[in-house]
C-alpha cells in the first residue's frame, strides 16, 4: 500500500489538471466566440464614443435586443450631438423603444434631421410619435419641406371639384392645392389629412356662399384664399396651413332659376290641383242639381197625375161644367204647343 500511494497521488493531481485545463480551455472557447460575434460591434462602439461595453453587447442577447441596431443608432446619436443636447438618449432608452416594437433608427434620423432644420423636438416627444404609429422621419421632412395636397381629393372623388353657389343662384365648380407642413406639437392626436381636405373644401363652400355675384370670385379668387385661412382651419390638426391656392373655378349652371322654375312648376301644380278640385265640386254640384230636377219633375207628375181625378169629382158634383171642362182643355193643349215650340218634352197627359 506503501508502494501504490505516491501513484494514486499523482493520478489524483493529473485528473484535476486535466479537468481544470478541460474548464479554462472551454471557457476560453466561449470567449473567443463571442468576441468573434461582438468585437466588430465593440471596436466600433470604443472609436466612436458610443460607450456600450463588451458586457452589454452580450447582455442584449439575453434581453432579445437587436445589438447591431442599438450600436447603430447610439453612434448616430453620438456622431450628430444629440447625446449632448438630450442626455435621455441613453443605451437603456434605446432598448426600451426597441422592446416597445419601436423604429429606432427612423426616431434617430428624425431627431437628427430636427436637430439640423432647428425644429424643437426631443427624445421623449419622438419616441412616443413613433409608438403611436405616426412616420416620425416623414412628418420632420413635412415640415422642413411643406406638402401640398389636392382639394377635394383626385384619389377619392369623381367629378374632382368643389361645388359651391353664389348670391345671385350661379354654381362655382373649383378646385383649390393646400399648402401644409406637420405640427409635431399637434402630432399625437391631431386629426390627419383627410380631416383637413374636408375643412378646407368646407371653407371654400362658405366663402364663396357668402359672395353676392359670381362675377366677383372669378375677378378675385384671392378672397376665397384669405377667408379660408383665416377661418382657422388646422385646430387640432396634425399639419399647418401655409396657403390656400385656388387652382381652378368653372361657371356651372344658374342653381338660382332652376330653384325658380322647380319653384313655379310647383305653385302650378298647386293651382291646378285646387281647380281640379273646383271643378269636381262644381260636376258634384250639377249632379245633385240634375237629381233634384228629376225629383220635382216626378212630383208634378205625381200632382198631374191628381188632376182627372179631381175633375171628374167635380163634374159628378156639379162644381164644373162642360164648358168650363172644354176652356181648361183647351188652356192644357196651347200649354203643350207653347212648351213643343221651346223644345221642351212634355209628358203624354191622358184628358
Amino acid at each position: 500500500m506503501t508502494a501504490l500511494s505516491p501513484l494514486l497521488a499523482a493520478d489524483s493531481d493529473f485528473a484535476f489538471y486535466l479537468i481544470a485545463g478541460l474548464v479554462v480551455g472551454l471557457v476560453g472557447l466561449v470567449f473567443l466566440i463571442v468576441l468573434a460575434q461582438y468585437f466588430s460591434l465593440w471596436v466600433q462602439c470604443k472609436m466612436t464614443g458610443a460607450g456600450i461595453g463588451l458586457i452589454d453587447l452580450i447582455m442584449m442577447s439575453f434581453r432579445k435586443v437587436d445589438s447591431g441596431m442599438i450600436v447603430r443608432g447610439k453612434i448616430m446619436a453620438v456622431q450628430s450631438g444629440l447625446t449632448e443636447l438630450y442626455p435621455d438618449i441613453t443605451t437603456r432608452a434605446l432598448e426600451a423603444h426597441f422592446l416597445a416594437k419601436g423604429n429606432v433608427p427612423r426616431v434617430i434620423q428624425a431627431l437628427i434631421a430636427a436637430h439640423r432644420a432647428t425644429i424643437p423636438l426631443n427624445w421623449q416627444t419622438a419616441a412616443a410619435i413613433d409608438l403611436a404609429g405616426r412616420d416620425i422621419l416623414n412628418a420632420v421632412q413635412t415640415s422642413v419641406y411643406p406638402k401640398v395636397i389636392d382639394c377635394p381629393d383626385s384619389r377619392n372623388s369623381a367629378e374632382g371639384t368643389l361645388s359651391a353657389v353664389c348670391g345671385d343662384g350661379i354654381e362655382l365648380r373649383a378646385r383649390a392645392r393646400v399648402t401644409v407642413r406637420t405640427n409635431l406639437a399637434q402630432l399625437v392626436g391631431g386629426a390627419t389629412e383627410e380631416t383637413v381636405i374636408a375643412r378646407v373644401g368646407q371653407g371654400i363652400v362658405q366663402a364663396i356662399g357668402k359672395q353676392s355675384s359670381y362675377k366677383i370670385v372669378l375677378e378675385s379668387p384671392e378672397l376665397i384664399s384669405q377667408e379660408v385661412l383665416e377661418l382657422g382651419l388646422e385646430k387640432q390638426t396634425a399639419f399647418e396651413i401655409v396657403s390656400v391656392d385656388i387652382a381652378d373655378i368653372d361657371v356651372g349652371d344658374n342653381i338660382g332659376a332652376r330653384l325658380q322654375a322647380d319653384k313655379a312648376e310647383a305653385v302650378t301644380r298647386v293651382a291646378q290641383a285646387r281647380a281640379e278640385q273646383k271643378r269636381a265640386n262644381m260636376v258634384a254640384r250639377e249632379q245633385e242639381m240634375a237629381a233634384r230636377v228629376q225629383e220635382n219633375r216626378a212630383k208634378v207628375v205625381l200632382a198631374e197625375a191628381d188632376v182627372p181625378k179631381a175633375i171628374s169629382e167635380a163634374l159628378t158634383s156639379g162644381r164644373l161644367g162642360l164648358l168650363d171642362y172644354y176652356e181648361l182643355s183647351n188652356v192644357q193643349a196651347d200649354t203643350r204647343m207653347r212648351s213643343s215650340i221651346a223644345g221642351e218634352g212634355s209628358p203624354n197627359r191622358s184628358n
